[in-house]
Parts: structure tokens; C-alpha cells; sequence
């Protein structure tokens, strides 16, 4: 097995050698024929219960008006519709319209920028300008939008839509939509309406907080205003320290510094500290973030190095990804994880930039012919599970101790989780959004392996369960609306104390519930469902297992009590049955 350890560890390395001759993604919206009979999926190919969504066709509006006169057909003929974006990168289901008779509307080129006001430092955009955009022009005028996910490939309608965030706990917090001044949102009208209203709101207004955060459910975003800043320079540096005193360290950190994150290791027992804040823009470096994660990886490599992950899961053998995932983590320190003191070269901490050039990055959405972003399916690409939540900043210390228990029980159990980087940890702040964050927390974001075949268990299914579990049942923790799988919104909208008013508003704006879905419906509380009982229903996080056959069996994983969480149900690879109790 020394020989294999050799292998893993020089075929995973690949991941890091970058290529500007590559392949742009795919178009998450297919017909078979000029705009109708269409599918539509996220950019990684698969909902969580892997289920196709139709529709009789899409619209592709390029202003406002048309917009209008799309939904307005549409809202007369009482068509099922869902909004669309040009990257599709939301995990769940939200842009599947009911049935197959359903209207997809994009917003690909609703993307026009529409007005910066140097003076007032203000933007109005439509919702189709993607992060990368919104940055870069902000700039050229001098401004930047403060605090931002880090991955160029979102629309500003996404991230509204499902609450999309940076990290800090300074100012309004690390959420676009709490720097939001106005929006503009087209919705089904009745025939005294023209069956279309149009509706303006700003901040004070009374549905304002509801539709910073809709889920896509109150209509089409059209356009928004934001706030901006005067472009300033940040100073970042990563310090490696032992994860001993993590659950310690998470409040503080968060106070100490404006644009602090934490990246967590567990199993190498290792956190690395982003130390980040603002300098003055006199402050030498033109530093540069470029994402080794987001960079452009050479088609064939991509293959080799998910035929090899799916070889170490099919032997169970978690001392080739411990190897693989430590070789890794050396290399994304060594390399300040893309940073660069100026466009090409990393010499050394700190690196000073200007905002716009560190805030986010997403250079593998220029790719050509040969090489793709990594988890790009059409060349068998990185296929997982993104297990997302905020758990009060109070509460964060008590759940990262209880996963730190785990690690003692089980040392190799998060290796997987560091072959993607492991688990990031943002701050967010408690937001007045209806749907939004509910108090100051630590988001973390969790990535790890996901089978091609929904029947086929992960090497430590239960440990990866169990966390999940911790984190939602025992901590109350929110789930982040455009990632997970179905178990996390079992019950989700009721931690949210505003729910009911979001679900008025939702009256209102969508009367006859053409934006609404069986997904949708089940999310918000309105239908039962969101989870489904079926053989293996567990593997995939459809279910929380009550019988073995939610597991499997056939293969060795039974369901059973958690480790630490004594409370949590989950599928563990038993290898005698003598003793064991049912848990149902």
C-alpha cells in the first residue's frame, strides 16, 4: 500500500498546476429545440435528490420592459414560472418550476450596469451583473463593494436571493443583501394590473426586509441599488496554528479583525488564521488573490484525480487520503492559498492590495478548450456534498468541541473533508432580513465526496453525519439556503421569528403562486415532505436513517446512535451485528 500512498499523493498535486487554455462552464439550461422543451440543473449536475427539472421553454429578457412582458403573459395564462441565472451554482432546488408545462426566465443578460453615483457612492444594477463585474466597475470609479463571497461566478440576483455572504463581523455585517438601498421586483398582478406589478422598495419600506432575502419566490429581481465604499488597500496574512484552543479563539478572532476567516483541519489538528484588515491606500503592494481552488485544472487531470478519490473510497482506505490531503494543505500554505505581492509571486506575508483585486477571484470562468473549473462534470470533475451552517458565535465554541471529540474517537474521520480544502469558518452578522441571519454567528462550510451511485456509502458516512446533525439539532444552527441537502430545511423556517411575515408578503406579491414549487412550498413550511424515506434515503441526506435500510446494509452500514451526539441517527459501517440495538 506504500506504492498507492506515492500515487495518491502525486496525482492529487495535479489539482494545482493552472491552465489558461480551457473550457468555459457549461450552460446550466438545455432545450432540445429554439427555447423549448428545456432541463435545467446547477452547474454540478445534480440536485440533491437527483432529480431532473423541466420546463416548455425559457425567456431570455434583455431589459426590464420585456421582462415585464414575458411575466405578464405568463402571469395571464397562469403558468408555473422560476427564475434562472447564467451560472446556476445554487445546490438546491429552487429553480425548478412545477411540472413540465413550467417558464424558465434568465436573467443572462439582464446584466447591465445602470448608474454609478460617485458622489452618493451608490450602484444600480441589473440582476444578471455577476460579482466579478459588479467589483471591477465599482473600481474604476474608485469604489468597492465592501464585504462579498469569494467566488467571481454569482449573479447579484443569486446572491440576494439566498443570502449569500463574506466574512466579518464589523459595520452591517458580511451579507450583500444588508447593503442593499433599493430593489426593484417584477411580480404576478392581477387583470386590473395588467397582470404584472412592478414594485420599488427601499430600505425603511415595509416589505423591504422580506424581499432582500426571497428565496426567488416573491418574482424576478430587475434591478438593485447598492451601497459602496471609497476603494481602499487590505493587508492579509495567514498564521498556521495548533487547533487546540480553536473553540477559544473563534469569538475573539472574529472582533480582532475586519475580514477574518478561519480554515480548520481537523484531523491534522490544524487551524489557519486569516488576518485581514484594512491599511491606508499609501501602504506599498499591489498584492492579487487568485483562488487555487477557482483556477482553470487541466481536463484530464480532473479525471485522474476523481478516478483516484473514487479508488481510495472503493477501498476504504482513509490512510491514502490522510497522506494525499496533508500534501495538499503543505502546498496551499506554501502558496498563500493564491495570493500573490503582485500579479505572479508570492514573496511573502503580508500582502498588501487593493480590495477589488483581493475580495474574490473565479479565473477558471475564462477557460478555453482543454481544462475547466474543477468540479466541471463534463470531464468527470470533483462531484460532492457542500454542508453549510451558522451556529451563534456563542454556541461555536461548544460545537467545534464536540467535533474536536469526534476527531479523538475517529483521527482519520475529516481527511476527505481536507482533500477540498476543509472546513472554512465566515462570520455573519445578525441581519434584518425576514429569511436572513438571526444573530451574529460562524458559518461553516463543509465539502466532502459524493458517490456517482446514490447507493454506494462514504468512507466515515457517519462521522460527516453526525457533524451535521451536531450543528442543526443540538445547536439550532441555520442552514444556508443555496447549499445542503434536503435534511437540512426539515424544520429549518421555524428558527426564523419573522418566517410568518415573509410568508405574507409572499401572499401578496405571488397571490396565485406562480413562483412558488413543491420544493419551495416544503422549504417554507407550507407542505410536508422536504425529506424522503426510501432504501438509502440516508446516504445522500434525504432522510436521517430510522432503519437499516436507509443506510446500507448490504454493504456493511447499518444506522445507528451517534458517537458524541447521542441523539443523532446515522449509518455506520458496522463489521460484527452482535450486541447492537435497532435505533428505531
Amino acid at each position: 500500500m506504500v506504492l498507492l500512498r506515492s500515487k495518491t499523493t502525486s496525482v492529487f498535486l495535479l489539482i494545482f498546476v493552472a491552465c489558461y487554455s480551457c473550457s468555459p462552464p457549461e450552460e446550466p439550461i438545455k432545450c432540445s429545440s429554439e427555447n423549448t422543451n428545456c432541463t435545467i440543473t446547477n452547474s454540478y449536475g445534480a440536485f440533491p435528490d437527483r432529480s431532473t427539472c423541466r420546463a416548455a421553454e425559457v425567456a431570455y429578457p434583455t431589459t426590464e420592459q420585456e421582462l415585464i412582458s414575458i411575466m405578464a403573459e405568463a402571469t395571464k395564462n397562469r403558468r408555473k414560472m422560476k427564475v434562472a441565472t447564467c451560472f446556476s451554482h445554487s445546490i438546491p432546488k429552487l429553480v425548478c418550476p412545477d411540472g413540465q408545462e413550467g417558464l424558465l426566465i434568465s436573467t443572462k443578460y439582464l446584466n447591465h450596469m445602470l448608474k454609478i453615483d460617485v458622489k452618493a457612492m451608490t450602484m444600480t444594477i441589473e440582476s444578471g451583473v455577476t460579482l466579478r463585474q459588479l467589483i471591477n466597475e465599482a473600481a474604476k470609479a474608485g469604489l468597492a463593494f465592501p464585504y462579498t463571497p469569494y467566488w467571481w461566478g454569482l449573479t447579484i440576483g443569486g446572491l440576494l436571493s439566498t443570502g449569500a455572504h463574506g466574512s466579518t463581523l464589523w459595520a452591517n455585517g458580511s451579507s450583500v443583501h444588508d447593503y442593499l438601498l433599493e430593489l426593484q421586483i417584477v411580480s404576478p398582478g392581477g387583470a386590473e394590473d395588467g397582470y404584472v406589478k412592478v414594485r420599488r422598495l427601499k430600505d425603511g419600506d415595509k416589505d423591504f426586509n422580506a424581499a432582500k432575502v426571497s428565496l426567488g419566490v416573491l418574482g424576478v429581481i430587475s434591478q438593485v441599488t447598492l451601497k459602496l465604499q471609497p476603494l481602499f488597500k487590505r493587508s492579509i496574512t495567514y498564521l498556521t496554528k495548533n487547533d487546540s484552543n480553536l473553540g477559544d479563539q473563534v469569538a475573539s478572532f472574529g472582533h480582532q479583525h475586519e475580514f477574518a476567516d478561519i480554515i480548520w483541519y481537523p484531523s491534522q489538528r490544524k487551524a489557519v488564521y486569516r488576518i485581514d484588515d484594512r491599511v491606508s491606500t499609501n501602504t506599498s503592494g499591489n498584492g492579487l488573490y487568485n483562488s487555487i481552488s477557482f483556477r482553470p485544472i487541466p481536463s484530464l487531470e480532473l479525471g485522474s484525480i476523481r478516478t483516484l478519490e473514487e479508488l481510495l473510497e472503493h477501498l476504504s482506505y482513509a490512510n491514502g487520503k490522510c497522506a494525499s490531503a496533508k500534501t495538499i494543505t503543505s502546498k496551499l500554505l506554501n502558496t498563500a492559498y493564491g495570493l500573490s505581492n503582485n500579479d505572479d509571486d508570492f514573496m511573502g506575508y503580508p500582502v498588501v492590495g487593493f480590495h477589488n483585486r483581493l475580495q474574490a477571484s473565479g479565473t477558471c470562468l475564462d477557460s478555453h478548450h482543454n481544462s475547466a473549473c474543477a468540479w466541471d462534470r463534463r470531464v468527470n470533475g470533483a462531484f460532492f456534498h457542500q454542508t453549510t451552517f451558522s451556529i451563534s458565535l456563542f454556541k461555536a465554541k461548544s460545537f467545534i468541541q464536540d467535533v474536536q471529540k469526534l476527531i479523538e474517537m475517529e483521527p482519520k474521520a475529516m481527511c476527505g473533508v481536507e482533500l477540498y480544502n476543509g472546513i472554512l469558518m465566515r462570520y455573519v452578522k445578525a441581519s434584518s432580513a425576514y429569511l436572513g441571519k438571526q444573530e451574529d454567528a460562524v458559518d461553516f462550510d463543509i465539502t466532502y465526496y459524493r458517490s456517482k451511485n446514490p447507493m454506494t456509502p462514504r468512507l466515515y458516512e457517519d462521522i460527516l453525519e453526525e457533524v451535521e446533525q451536531l450543528a442543526l439539532f443540538k445547536y439550532g444552527a441555520l442552514p444556508h439556503w443555496g447549499k445542503n441537502r434536503n435534511l437540512a430545511f426539515d424544520g429549518a423556517i421555524n428558527k426564523y421569528k419573522n418566517a410568518r411575515e415573509f410568508l405574507k408578503v409572499k401572499e401578496v406579491y405571488d397571490p396565485f403562486g406562480l413562483f412558488s414549487s413543491a420544493w419551495t412550498d416544503q422549504i417554507l413550511g407550507l407542505k410536508n415532505g422536504v425529506t424522503i424515506a426510501k432504501e438509502g434515503c440516508a446516504l445522500e441526506g434525504l432522510c436521517i436513517c430510522s432503519e437499516d435500510i436507509h443506510c446500507a446494509p448490504k454493504k456493511g452500514y447499518y444506522c445507528r446512535l451517534g458517537k458524541v451526539y447521542k441523539d443523532a441517527k446515522v449509518c455506520t459501517r458496522v463489521t460484527s451485528k452482535i450486541n447492537i440495538c435497532d435505533v428505531s
